[in-house]
């Protein structure tokens, strides 16, 4: 039963879409525009913020455009014949914000509406079974944004694609700290700058700030970097990030902090004067004076207003839901008309997953609409992700500590990264690692790991091989081009017992 109704504003107009989604991300976009292309279909998206998410602007694009040259400078100083480029800072931030278009997206709701889309300016909330309320952002002057409250109505799905927000922990909230969004949009490089983490966030920032002239701080709870990959991945980033001045406490929690003058500032300015740290590791207590604190300590779904309780619906239904692959909804306990994707449903906080689960969702629906038969969906579909450090870290499918835990009878093959000449013409002394997890019953590839330059650029045949279900011994008939870094491919097989590579 609905609880806890709102009572309807007094000026509301009324909208009816058949797919109505709560969030306007790369996400939400997906799913909107899969579920209603080639049909009579409608949909509404509403975004309180920018259409486009936080990838867009706060996250995947432009981190990739801030490591991207430091990548690019250090690979030239370790080639023959190159001179290092110079790190121009104030360039290098003029062209992340024109990579976020200026934090403005109207080329973003002109694709939308291009797409037949329709964009709500405003804070979505669920007020009963496929009803929305939309309310206006005080303030917000954007142009869609409606005067007075809208109400929603689907006919066939809503759809949470809300994101999620980073969290802060207590020790650290008093200090008002940076979060990704501040490293992300840095306006102003701190001198010294400590990071708490010790995940992807936390050591992609590290390496774009120490480019950028920071002299950075890693707090790490942990005892190793990346702690969810395999462990010589962490340990690559750990060295490399060493070699460029990165100093990294492990083991350290933060205790406590002071801020001088902490102030409300615009995105990536300092928050503030200087933040004494108060850290604890194995040798003891110690103070950090730094000039700003990033926190990369997690984030989480952003479902704190969507209006769950008026059905009866808390944050943990949604997150701990089955998702399954095709047309069974969005998993119990959902009804069948909702669903969740992206961050917000408790899969995979990956940016490519949730467009790959809107894909597949917004078919779902779709083909429910028009009659159309349902395409198979493959089980087990892995999830691919790549940290972009200097070296790459690209993994795909499970590591070969939890394809033991999962039951697999495991065997490795692992090889140095410059074992194949086309690694190694990438720069002098090439340092990284490249490994397969292999199901030894069924010889077929479970997980793959590359650490190096262009890691990123071989996941995609891990994820291929893994999908396809290719035993390893049909594998060695994929042959690479010569001299390419592909060729490690060849490499790790060979490192397979004879009975692996000949079936």
């Amino acid at each position: 039963m609905a609880t806890d109704v709102p009572s309807m504003p007094a000026t509301t107009s009324e909208v009816t879409a058949d797919v109505v989604v709560l969030g306007g991300g790369p996400v939400g976009e997906n799913l909107a525009q899969y579920a209603i292309e080639g049909t009579d279909l409608s949909a509404v998206i509403i975004e309180s913020e920018l259409l486009g998410g936080e990838c867009s602007y706060y996250a995947c694009i432009p981190s990739k455009v801030l490591l991207r040259p430091p990548t690019i400078a250090d690979t030239a100083a370790h080639l023959p014949g190159l001179s290092t480029p110079v790190i121009e800072r104030e360039e290098l931030l003029a062209s992340r914000d024109r990579w976020v278009s200026h934090y403005g997206d109207s080329g973003q709701v002109e694709w939308a509406e291009g797409a037949g889309i329709q964009v709500l300016r405003g804070h979505g909330r669920l007020i009963g079974e496929q009803e929305v309320l939309v309310t206006p952002i005080p303030g917000s002057d954007d142009a869609g944004s409606a005067a007075g409250s809208t109400r929603v109505l689907a006919r066939r799905a809503v759809v949470l694609a809300t994101g999620s927000r980073a969290t802060i922990p207590n020790e650290l909230t008093a200090l008002t700290p940076w979060t990704s969004r501040d490293a992300t949009g840095a306006q102003e490089v701190p001198d010294r700058l400590a990071i708490v983490g010790g995940g992807v966030v936390a050591v992609e920032a590290a390496t774009w700030m120490a480019a950028l002239g920071s002299e950075v701080t890693l707090l790490v709870r942990g005892d190793a970097l990346l702690s969810g990959f395999e462990p010589f991945a962490g340990q690559h980033v750990l060295d490399a990030l060493q070699e460029r001045g990165v100093a990294i406490e492990l083991g350290t929690t933060v205790l406590s902090g002071e801020r001088e003058d902490a102030r409300a500032t615009g995105l990536g300015r300092l928050h503030g004067g200087a933040v004494t740290l108060h850290v604890q590791n194995a040798s003891g207590t110690h103070e950090i004076v730094v000039d700003e604190v990033l926190a990369a300590t997690g984030r989480r779904p952003r479902l704190d207003d969507v209006g769950l309780e008026a059905i009866g619906l808390t944050a943990d239904d949604i997150t701990d839901a089955e998702h399954p692959p095709a047309d069974e909804g969005a998993g119990t306990p959902l009804p069948s008309w909702l669903h969740a994707v992206g961050d917000v449903s408790g899969e995979a906080p990956l940016t490519h997953w949730g467009k790959y689960r809107s894909r597949v969702i917004g078919q779902s629906i779709r083909a429910g609409a028009i009659g159309e038969g349902l395409e198979p969906v493959p089980e087990n579909v892995p999830v691919p992700q790549v940290v972009f450090t200097d070296p790459q870290v690209a993994s795909v499918g499970l590591t070969a500590a939890t394809a033991r835990e999962e039951g697999h009878e495991v065997v490795t093959a692992q090889v140095p990264y410059s074992g194949a000449a086309g690694a190694a013409l990438l720069r002098e002394d090439v340092d990284g690692t490249a490994q397969l997890v292999i199901d030894a019953r069924t010889q077929l590839l479970v997980g793959a790991t590359f650490v190096g330059p262009e890691a990123s650029e071989l996941l995609h045949g891990a994820t291929i091989a893994i999908v396809g279900a290719v035993p390893v011994h049909v594998l060695r008939h994929a042959v690479p081009s010569f001299p390419t870094a592909s060729e490690l491919w060849l490499r790790l097989l060979e490192e397979l017992p004879p009975e692996m590579r000949h079936g």
